[in-house]
């Protein structure tokens, strides 16, 4: 899968849970959603991704799961 895909899958993922008063929560419910849903495979790039600076493409939610909880 293109890195552009997957960073559009994790911001829409983040788009849902944006609007939950506690953040910290919405973060560990993207992380766990990725966890649940997506390939070890997939995983490993959205957080290559992150860690490479390709983060500013990343909303800051994700980017937090991705850091924090994946």
């Amino acid at each position: 899968m293109q890195n552009d895909n997957l960073i559009k899958m994790a911001n829409q993922i983040g788009s849902f849970f944006k609007g939950y008063p506690d953040q910290e929560y919405a973060a560990k419910e993207i992380a766990s959603h990725m966890k649940r849903f997506w390939a070890p495979s997939m995983r490993e790039t959205i957080k290559s991704i992150s860690s490479a600076g390709s983060e500013t493409m990343l909303d800051d939610i994700v980017r937090t799961a991705i850091t924090k909880h994946l």
